[in-house]
Parts: C-alpha cells; sequence; structure tokens
C-alpha cells in the first residue's frame, strides 16, 4: 500500500506530468495542494480571505447587536429585541468561525497525521448551535411574550432609524462575503448558489447565509413596527419577532447538517470520485480498480483510497513504480487531493475486503 505524503505531493513531477483538471461544478474538490506539510498555500490564501469575511462580520454584528438593544429598550419592540439578539447570536458565530479559521489551519502532527482541517466543522457547528439557541430561542421568547401581554410601543422613531443604518451595515457585510463566493464561483465555472450548496468551506457559507438572514429579518422587525404603528396592535411586533425566529431556525437547521455531514467525513462527489478511477485504471498493467473511496478532511482537502487490481505478471518493484505514478497523478491533475492511499489486490475477488457503500452494496 502506499500513501501520498505533504513531500511527494509538492514534488515537481507530479504537476509536470499534466496540467490540473479543472473540477469544474465541484467546489468541493478545491485548488489546495499541499505544498508545506501543513495547510496548502492555496488553502492558506482562501482561508486569509475567509478570516477578513469573518472578522468584518463580527465587528459590524457587534456594533448592530448594541443599537438594536438600545432601540429596542426605547420602542419596548420585541422585534426589536430579537433583532438584537440574532445579532448577538451573529456576532458569537463570528468569533467561533474565527476559532474554526484558526484550528483548522494547523498543520498535522503526529496525534493527527492528516491535519485539523475537521475541527473547522467542529466549531462551526457549535457556532450554527449559538444561532439557534441564542437568536431563535430568544426571538420566540420576546414574540410569544409580546402576543401574550400586549404592551404597547414606545416612540418608533429611533427603531427605524437603528434599522436602517443597520440595514446598510448588514449590506456591506453581505457585499463582501458574496463577493468572495462570487470570485470563487467563477474560478469553478458554477453559479454562486450551486458553489454555496456544494463548498467545504462552511465559513464563508455560514457568514453569507448568517448576513442574509439579517437583512430580512431587518425587514420583519421593520414590517412589524410599522404594522403595530398603523393599527395600534402589539400583536403584529410579536408575530414578526416570532417569524425572525422561524427565519434564525432554518438558518441554523441547515449550516448544522451541512457542517455535521462534512464532521463525521462526507465523501467527494460522484463525479470527482469517477475522474479519479478513471486515472488509476488508465494507468499502465491496470486491470481494474474494484472500489475507490474518497473523505473530506477539511475545506479543499481530499483523502482518497483505493483497491487496484494490477496485471498478475507484474513485479513488485513495477507496482510500486505505477503506484508512485498513480500518487502523482492524483494529486498534480486533481488539485484537491492530499492523501492516497492504493491498495494492491488480487483480482479473483477471494482477497477483497467488503466494501459497505452508502446504498448498503458491496465488492
Amino acid at each position: 500500500m502506499t500513501a501520498s505524503s505533504p513531500d511527494t505531493a509538492s514534488d515537481p513531477g507530479a504537476a509536470d506530468t499534466a496540467p490540473s483538471t479543472d473540477h469544474s461544478g465541484d467546489p468541493d474538490a478545491a485548488p489546495n495542494s499541499s505544498t508545506n506539510g501543513g495547510a496548502p498555500a492555496e488553502a492558506q490564501e482562501s482561508g486569509g480571505e475567509s478570516t477578513g469575511t469573518v472578522i468584518v462580520a463580527g465587528v459590524v454584528n457587534l456594533g448592530i447587536a448594541l443599537a438594536k438593544l438600545v432601540g429596542g429598550l426605547i420602542s419596548h419592540s420585541s422585534a426589536m429585541l430579537s433583532e438584537a439578539a440574532h445579532s448577538v447570536a451573529d456576532t458569537v458565530t463570528e468569533v467561533f468561525l474565527f476559532v474554526a479559521l484558526k484550528r483548522g489551519q494547523k498543520p498535522p502532527d503526529e496525534k493527527h497525521p492528516f491535519g485539523y482541517g475537521r475541527e473547522t466543522y467542529f466549531w462551526a457547528f457549535i457556532a450554527s448551535l449559538t444561532t439557534f439557541l441564542v437568536g431563535a430561542g430568544f426571538s420566540f421568547y420576546q414574540g410569544i411574550t409580546t402576543i401574550i401581554e400586549r404592551e404597547p410601543q414606545g416612540d418608533p422613531l429611533v427603531s427605524y432609524i437603528v434599522l436602517a443604518v443597520s440595514f446598510v451595515l448588514e449590506g456591506i457585510s453581505f457585499r463582501k462575503a458574496v463577493k468572495q463566493v462570487r470570485g470563487a464561483a467563477r474560478k469553478w465555472g458554477v453559479s454562486p448558489t450551486g458553489y454555496l450548496s456544494r463548498t467545504t468551506d462552511t465559513t464563508v457559507k455560514a457568514v453569507t447565509f448568517e448576513d442574509a438572514a439579517a437583512l430580512v429579518g431587518l425587514v420583519l422587525a421593520a414590517l412589524g413596527l410599522f404594522l403595530e404603528e398603523m393599527t395600534g396592535d402589539p400583536l403584529w411586533d410579536g408575530v414578526s419577532a416570532i417569524t425572525i425566529g422561524l427565519l434564525l431556525l432554518v438558518v441554523a437547521y441547515v449550516l448544522a447538517r451541512a457542517n455535521m455531514s462534512l464532521l463525521v467525513g462526507q465523501a467527494a462527489s460522484p463525479r470527482i470520485e469517477q475522474e479519479l478511477m478513471a486515472e488509476i485504471t488508465a494507468l499502465e498493467h491496470v486491470v481494474a480498480v474494484p472500489f475507490l473511496l474518497t473523505s473530506v478532511i477539511g475545506p479543499g482537502q481530499l483523502l482518497v483510497a483505493a483497491k487496484v487490481d494490477f496485471d498478475d505478471d507484474v513485479s513488485a518493484g513495477e507496482i510500486e513504480r505505477i503506484s508512485d505514478e498513480a500518487e502523482q497523478r492524483l494529486v498534480g491533475r486533481h488539485e484537491g487531493v492530499r492523501y492516497v492511499f492504493l491498495d494492491p489486490t488480487a483480482g479473483d475477488g477471494n482477497a477483497r475486503a467488503q466494501a459497505h457503500r452508502p446504498d448498503g452494496t458491496g465488492n
């Protein structure tokens, strides 16, 4: 069995074998060939951009949270207080995402030979729980309390001003996140929506979703204030707060589900796996690839493991040479590949361990 290491991955011979394959439409195989034994150079560059996006969002959300809190206390608006809780939750979320980015970029060590990439998803998962517990929970509480008690609001003018300023600031943060998403989507030849649905960089996904939810939440809060002012019934303020809570609940669920899938070891897309299998099958003296498995080990980082059936008359030395060539091809042509493990396997089917796929089938 052979395995590619960061040193092997940076072998110039790997890059010279053939031009890099463009995984258009498959951002889960992001450009991250390892060059330094730690986080790949391009991954570090992407991580730097994500860090900037997270910091901008965090600073903006902190200022907005304080302004909304003051506005909510003055106007006695549950929707405004819900939005304040929303911004507090977003601020705490950005802290967790910042930790996720920094922890996930730690280089491999003896206890963690594949690095700390998946720790990114742990902290991002915690961030999604914060959105659920702090943001959605408080919004539901405020909305239900307002509907039951029907306390009339105070002067809404301050709240309208705070909402307007908050919308501008949230828009700035959202614009930066969208700019990063669009740039990455252009790189991979997919739509921004397609990139967000498949990217393994959950930090930029979280910031984009949360900023979009913040803008929608501001509109809902303003609508609740306006309807209460027009009708004189605090019911609308409470309904607005509950709607904001439902919005946060949806965002938290989507982000938690995405991070959980990546945290437990999500496979690359079927298209990527087919390309990797085709690369190995095309090698000299390779009869077949009984099965191939992949696992995302961090943002834009893939581990590849495959059983390979070689010609029966090939020597052990030749198998080693071909395995090294396979390793170099996969790392050189498919930029997301970090590690490659190949297991020479007899083609009679008797020496093969069962490979249980998600559909319950095996070889």
